[in-house]
Order: structure tokens, then sequence, then C-alpha cells
């Protein structure tokens, strides 16, 4: 069976945790399907985009290159699908094909956890938060850049959130 190497989404490497690549049959016809585990920060990149540029290199050595469709699959780790039309099936008989009828797909899921991912590559969020505490911390506060404020707040957090975990 086909497995992926490396994906290039829009010229830029991507980081795959896992994937699954197959041929998906429907009483229309044939797509070209790769199912990945990505990072939650590759997911909110391309989750509002129609098509793309995707370039998969096989373990192989063969590079598919296409314009494909994307979206976001659901699970319990961030997945995208990326998949286009293809005219002649036979010129992928060494992928795995799943019928529009077949109840099983891949598990790319299995074996991988979100810590793992965001040790690789951790979502920034803005977080805004409301706090009532007495002037003199109000106007050190506002004397600080925001960058040594993500810093500390951050270190904070840690080292709290180690205390508590220790426990």
């Amino acid at each position: 069976m086909a497995a992926v190497k490396s994906v290039k989404i829009d010229g830029e490497d991507i980081h795959v945790f896992n994937s699954a690549i197959y041929l998906f049959e429907s009483s229309t016809g044939f797509t070209l399907e790769l199912d990945m585990i990505v990072s939650e920060v590759v997911v909110k990149k391309y989750k509002n985009e129609e098509n793309l540029i995707a370039e998969i290199e096989l373990d192989e050595g063969r590079i598919i290159s296409s314009i494909m469709h994307v979206k976001v699959l659901a699970g319990r780790l961030p997945q995208l699908n990326l998949f286009c039309e293809i005219n002649d099936p036979d010129e992928y008989q060494d992928f795995h094909r799943i019928h529009e009828n077949d109840s099983k797909f891949p598990d790319i899921e299995e074996g991988i956890t979100i810590e793992e991912i965001r040790k690789v590559e951790m979502p920034i969020e803005k977080v805004n938060v409301k706090l009532k505490l007495p002037i003199d911390q109000v106007e050190w506060l506002q004397k600080q850049k925001p960058q040594d404020l993500n810093e500390f707040f951050k270190e904070v957090i840690y080292h709290n959130w180690r205390k508590q975990a220790a426990k």
C-alpha cells in the first residue's frame, strides 16, 4: 500500500503526524483522498480554504501534485482531509480503495496524543482577562510591555500548574 513521506501545501512543508492516502470510490467516480493528523495551527491556517495546491511525496519516491479541496475532519485530534477527483484509478493500483458503502475508514489517530502534537507546534491564543486588583498592581501592569507580560503570565501559570499536578 502507498504511504506518505511528506506533504507540502501551497509550497510550505506540513508536519504530518500520521496519514492515510487512498482512493474513495462512489457512484459518481473516484477521488484521491489524504487524511492527515496535523497540528492545531495547521488546521486553523487552512480550515477556511476551499482549494489549495498539494504536493504529496510517497515513500517509494513518487510525487503527486494537484489542486485539492480541503476539509477539517472531526475527531479527538486535529485532522485535515485533502481530496481531488481522478480520471484513471488504474494509475493508483497500489493505493488502498474504500467504497462509499464501506463503514470503516483508516484510523490515523491511534497512538498519537494532543500533547505530542503540541510539543511540535503549540498554538498561541489571545486571551482577555478581567481582574480586580489594587491600584499599585494595576499601575505596575500598565507599565509593562505586552511581550514581558506574556512571558510573566506564562511562567506563573506553568509554575502553578506543575505544583498542582505534583499533588
